[in-house]
């Protein structure tokens, strides 16, 4: 049988995209080397946007009974001030959640599978099928060859899509730093916990089963010093945080502390004849701003729209396909590279400029110019119109 679509990996950049797709009424196999419920490193922030996806795509119900806590707030700690208050509500959805993966990736799967995308576990792609041109028309894997009109590679940072079609990066920045974290029982606050602390960063999440993901990041430089005693460290940077160390001490760890400095800046080429990529295959960041699935639904949904409608248009014609998914790419690159751009500058864990420093002062002592700036952080704020320099002016002066 061919397909319309073949999907490689199916967390929550591929198992959106089959979905849409399938929804469409488009042929749609999606494939993945693991089976579910697995769980993956992530920082498993779903912000505001996202759940507003869930939502569209009739899922929200099923997440939010999943039993991880709405995020009434969110509390960045600069040491000197504090912005701390709510995100904005996007299309009537009010709280960001954090949902381990072994939930959230079994229930985007199961959709998928409901969606009328036929679904195959622990089916490892082993290298891409081409016709005589060069053209990509399908995947190899243990069941032997597939075929289909256009392969998706949704198969994270070290994807074989993108390694097989040769896809190279583009405004890249290696890793900024190395991240570690781990689970607590007895940790959590009301929200989302953010503490800027120089050479670190500590992050606490809830999450599932009233649980708190605790999370650390120092810089790149510092990393083989780290991971020479990582849970010395670990809790080092966490004791900076007086009233977090006492919770922390006084709490239960339920789960071993995982990590990884693997974490490069990139967007990589994301479209050629019969293939394409999407989610960390195609864009890929420090995990500072927690914006990678939130962005992966976004990114599904951009690359649905333009495959469904150019087999609408012509379900046979390759030059429509791939000019459709050209233009995915294109409209990824135009939303997303400010956002690349801004997560380097907070990873980079340098300083903030006076200039910044009293920028930021001056946000935080607003309630709503602090919701303001928490929608810039979960992508619902276009950054180039916040940070433009009359909007800057309008903040300075106070001005509502």
């Amino acid at each position: 049988m061919s397909f319309d679509a073949i999907v490689v990996g199916a967390r929550v950049a591929g198992s959106p995209t089959a979905m849409l797709l399938a929804r469409h009424g488009h042929r749609v196999l999606l494939v993945d080397k693991a089976t579910f419920p697995s769980d993956v490193l992530s920082t498993h922030l779903l912000h505001v946007p996202a759940m507003a996806c869930l939502r569209e795509w009739g899922l929200l119900d099923a997440v939010v009974a999943t039993g991880a806590p709405p995020h009434e707030r969110f509390t960045m700690d600069f040491g000197p001030f504090t912005i701390a208050g709510p995100p904005p509500a996007v299309d009537g959805v009010a709280h960001p959640y954090c949902v381990r993966r072994t939930r959230l990736d079994k229930i985007l799967v199961d959709a998928a599978r409901a969606a009328g995308a036929e679904v195959r576990e622990g089916f490892a792609v082993d290298g891409l099928l081409r016709d005589d041109t060069g053209r990509v028309t399908g995947v190899t894997g243990p069941d032997g060859p597939v075929e289909a009109k256009l392969v998706i590679g949704a198969d994270g940072l070290r994807s074989i899509v993108a390694r097989e079609t040769g896809a190279g990066t583009y405004h890249d920045t290696p890793s900024l730093t190395a991240c570690y974290y781990a689970y607590y029982r007895g940790v959590s606050g009301p929200g989302a916990e953010i503490y800027q602390l120089g050479d670190r960063a500590v992050v606490v999440f809830p999450t599932n089963d009233g649980l708190a993901c605790v999370f650390v990041a120092c810089p790149i430089e510092r990393f083989h010093e780290f991971r020479t005693d990582v849970e010395g460290h670990y809790l080092e940077a966490i004791s900076r945080v007086p009233a977090l160390a006492a919770r922390v001490a006084a709490g239960e760890r339920v789960e071993r502390i995982r990590g990884t400095a693997d974490v490069p800046n990139f967007f990589r080429e994301s479209s050629g004849p019969g293939w394409a990529l999407v989610g960390d295959a195609g864009y890929h960041k420090d995990p500072c701003m927690a914006s990678g699935i939130t962005d992966a639904f976004v990114c599904a949904r951009l690359l649905a729209d333009a495959v469904h409608a150019a087999l609408s248009g012509d379900p046979d014609g390759e030059r429509e396909l791939d000019a459709a998914v050209a233009g995915y790419v294109r409209a990824r690159d135009e939303r997303f590279l400010p956002a690349l751009r801004l997560t380097c500058q907070l990873a980079s864990m340098e300083p903030p400029s006076p200039e910044t420093a009293a920028l930021f002062a001056t946000i935080a002592a607003s309630p709503a110019e602090s919701t303001r700036f928490f929608g810039v952080l979960q992508g619902s704020t276009p950054i180039p119109s916040y940070f433009d320099p009359a909007n800057i002016g309008r903040i300075m002066s106070g001005a509502s």
